[in-house]
């Protein structure tokens, strides 16, 4: 079976905890060990999410460079080659020495036309307070939003258009390979009017990247690995409820978080519908149960034409 896992930004990181060069290993062995026994059975993708990685090295780069600083796709091909070595150093350690690896540099396109780029939405980087926020607007020109009780810089997230490069993980796959890629949901480009490909200064949602990676591998199974066991309706009331073989038209009339749980369950009902496969969502530490059933909440087809728009669905 083939298997693309979305790594959350919260299973590569704990909420709370300090981004150091320590934590970061810390937490991808734990991430390796969860998907080894799936890559012993299982052809097996890889997707990451960077939101603290890129943001971290965007504040880095501000301070040293100040208007010149590299860019949101530079830095996000930067986290690729970052998150990806510890990946594969990782799993590395623990499945076979014949086991190969390749992490991609994957350039994914976006529409200039995509309404994100005039409502920035998606938080990357550090928390901060009030009083930093309000400095870091007028001295940076970033844009701030409340988080919880803390403040984040937030930019804008377009919607993947296409994937670049899809065959040389395709011939990668053929040979065995263990592929990470699309990592922070892909390095943001655009064509311009002369039709000559540039990056963008965004970031894509790595959950709505996976799911058009999964779809265009042809995948069997997209799984999004995060912090939570699984999809819950009325999540922080009494009446909380985890919710576990669903289709879309049993979330269709919930409202999930736009900054957490709402991309993931947009990107389930998109894959299940446009494949007419399962998307699973749930906790890394249960990969395995997730796979076979037992865990998380999987998301089926429910036979509902979904066009290519990820909003549209929630």
């Amino acid at each position: 079976m083939r298997i693309v896992v979305a790594l959350g930004g919260n299973a590569l990181l704990k909420r709370g905890e300090p981004l150091t060069a320590k934590n970061q290993r810390a937490n991808v062995r734990i991430a390796a060990e969860a998907m080894a026994p799936l890559a012993r059975e299982h052809e097996l993708v890889i997707s990451h999410g960077n939101g603290p990685q890129v943001g971290l090295l965007a504040l880095q780069a501000s301070g040293y460079c100040g208007e010149d600083a590299f860019p949101l796709d530079v830095l996000g091909a930067q986290t690729e080659g970052m998150i990806g070595y510890m990946i594969e150093q990782e799993l590395g350690n623990i499945l076979p020495f014949e086991q190969p690896f390749a992490s991609i540099l994957t350039m994914v396109e976006v529409s200039r036309n995509d309404p994100a780029f005039k409502n920035p939405t998606k938080p990357i980087g550090p928390e901060f307070t009030e009083k930093e926020a309000r400095i870091l607007e007028k001295e940076k020109g970033w844009t701030m939003k409340l988080d919880g009780n803390k403040w984040r810089r937030v930019v804008p997230s377009p919607i993947p258009q296409r994937i670049f490069q899809l065959r040389p993980v395709k011939w990668l796959l053929e040979k065995g390979t263990i592929v990470i890629c699309t990592g922070g949901g892909g390095i943001p480009t655009m064509y311009d009017d002369n039709r000559k490909l540039h990056g963008v200064d965004v970031v894509i949602d790595k959950d709505y990247a996976g799911a058009l990676l999964a779809k265009e591998l042809n995948a069997d199974l997209y799984i999004m690995a995060t912090d939570t066991d699984a999809v819950y309706k009325n999540w922080g009331t009494r009446e909380a409820e985890a919710l576990r073989q669903v289709t879309y038209d049993d979330l269709r009339n919930f409202r999930f978080a736009s900054g957490s749980m709402g991309p993931k369950v947009i990107s389930a009902c998109w894959f299940a519908e446009k494949t007419g496969k399962k998307a699973a969502i749930g906790s890394l530490a249960e990969l395995e149960q997730i796979v076979s059933g037992e865990r998380g909440t999987t998301v089926s087809p429910s036979g509902h034409k979904i066009e290519n728009v990820f909003g549209y669905i929630i």
